[in-house]
């Protein structure tokens, strides 16, 4: 009965989403508008009426894979900013508050300077800058109104207001009733154009706690920060996007708003909109405010290119916690063309309790509380990692999980997946695509992401296509190509006991950290 039920919701799930494909894209094209102003800038407008609110997401091409050398965590900073006001909000009186701010930075340089003094600090002339710094902070916290950004916003029916920050990108985000859509403009732009790093060095101490909390006090972070940086040795993504303790200890407002000078351009950004819009009345508004931001060329991206892994490499962390096991794999950016059959090997992995890793580690062999695999790790915008992780049960073993994850893979390189077990990926997927789009929210996100990273909002539908493609024979490709023990990092917490303080030996061939 459940396995006729299983295959029941299956059948409606599919049937839900092949309209997705079998339909032209022309009938999702009418309910779209695209435009990009003189100054760069794309806007997307979904035009959904069913109630009279909007969600937006506005999308920067810049996370922290852009944070400059020694200045790791600065791009989560601008996260942090973006709700600290502009000339107009957040101050009393940002005539007077606004040299404050300029002595704010001139007093810091002169007590960083000292302090990063290798050879010949003098400890009096240091506790002297530093207190000239912290009194100019003070002086100029005499002007700050709390929260008034987002005081105004939820006071005209905004809901959600937030942000992120990630490797590849940074956004924005929140909903209102849609005939506040002209404040939601002049807000926007205005904190676009008009940036004020205000209580900068307040947030960099909570980011710095941010920093102790999530990494330096668990050893799960401690272990993840360790591996990316083991596996990824040239490639951005081996930095932390929180930032290195000593970086956070010393980039300044200064370097801030350089970083958003370079970076929050018109044309390093999409703004995705979806609600009760129409088009013809909205893009004057966008153009009014939008367009006043100057005309900036898109940053050149320079990174370097991954080289090839040609050995295993091993990250142990003794620690007295519960073991944890971790590897990854070298894979390539989210362009390449086996892109979906990464996902699908991902999903016929893990997705759910069918899944290969659950049955087996959890369920069957009952070794591990969870096992996954997964791709798009920790970024994906360049070559990154397909990543499997599990916890072990008591009395079980990292080496056990080790053991476990090597034998599904084997599987994969010398065995077909089922039919059902592909058949089940490309509907998931399709199911997950229609769930997605559900939300005003949800769906301004996806838009505004596929418009920037394939310049084109449609290939979120087009997308399906290249799943239902994907064959069991790609798989088995794949997976031979890409599972080799030389493209292989291996991450594991050692539960340390009072009793018990010897390392355990590497894999052969390791790179021992």
């Amino acid at each position: 009965m459940n396995r006729w039920f299983s295959k029941l919701t299956c059948l409606l799930l599919l049937a839900a989403a092949l309209p997705l494909t079998a339909q032209d894209l022309a009938s999702y094209e009418k309910r779209v508008s695209v435009k990009t102003l003189p100054n760069g800038l794309t806007v997307i407008i979904w035009r959904r009426p069913e109630a009279p609110v909007f969600s937006f997401f506005t999308f920067v091409d810049a996370g922290s894979a852009q944070d400059p050398r020694n200045e790791t965590g600065l791009a989560h900073m601008m996260e942090h900013m973006a709700f600290k006001g502009t000339p107009d909000i957040g101050t009393t009186d940002y005539a007077a508050e606004k040299p404050a701010l300029e002595k704010v930075e001139q007093t810091y340089s002169a007590y960083e300077a000292e302090r990063i003094k290798r050879v010949g600090q003098d400890p009096q002339k240091l506790a002297q800058l530093k207190g000239a710094w912290e009194q100019a902070i003070k002086d100029a916290d005499k002007y700050v109104v709390q929260n008034q950004f987002g005081e105004i916003v939820e006071s005209h029916g905004g809901v959600g207001v937030n942000a992120f920050t990630n490797y590849d990108e940074t956004a924005y985000m929140y909903s209102m009733p849609s005939n506040m859509i002209e404040l939601w403009a002049a807000l926007e732009s205005d904190r676009l154009m008009h940036p004020v790093m205000r209580e900068f060095y307040k947030e960099r101490n909570v980011v710095m706690e941010e920093r102790r909390m999530r990494t330096d006090s668990r050893p799960t972070g401690r272990l993840v920060e360790q591996f990316l940086g083991t596996a990824f040795m040239a490639n951005p993504y081996h930095r932390p996007t929180i930032g290195y303790a000593s970086d956070l200890q010393s980039f300044s407002a200064t370097d801030a708003a350089e970083f958003f000078k370079r970076h929050y351009v018109p044309s390093n950004m999409v703004i995705g909109l979806v609600g009760d819009l129409d088009p013809a009345q909205v893009f004057p508004i966008v153009e009014k405010y939008f367009a006043q931001l100057p005309t900036t060329p898109k940053p050149v991206e320079l990174f370097t290119d991954e080289p090839a892994q040609n050995s295993v490499r091993e990250v142990t962390l003794h620690d007295p916690s519960q073991p944890f096991y971790l590897e990854g794999y070298h894979r390539p950016s989210y362009l390449a063309p086996d892109d979906a059959v990464y996902d699908a090997i991902s999903d016929i992995l893990s997705n759910g309790r069918t899944s290969r890793l659950y049955r087996s580690m959890v369920r069957d062999k009952k070794i591990a509380a969870f096992a996954a695999g997964f791709s798009g790790w920790p970024g994906i915008k360049y070559g990154h990692l397909f990543a499997f992780y599990g916890v072990p049960l008591p009395g079980h073993t990292n080496e056990e999980l080790q053991k476990a994850v090597h034998e599904e893979i084997d599987k994969l390189k010398t065995q077909d997946v089922t039919d059902e077990e592909l058949q089940m990926f490309k509907t998931r997927t399709k199911a997950d695509l229609i769930r997605g789009l559900a939300s005003n929210e949800g769906l301004a996100q996806q838009l505004a992401t596929y418009q920037t990273r394939y310049g084109d909002w449609r290939e979120l539908f087009r997308y399906l296509d290249r799943v239902d493609k994907v064959t069991k024979a790609d798989i088995r490709r794949v997976s031979n190509q890409v599972f080799t023990e030389t493209n292989r990092t291996v991450g594991i917490i050692q539960t340390q006991t009072a009793s018990s303080h010897a390392a355990p030996a590497a894999s052969k061939g390791a790179e021992q950290q």
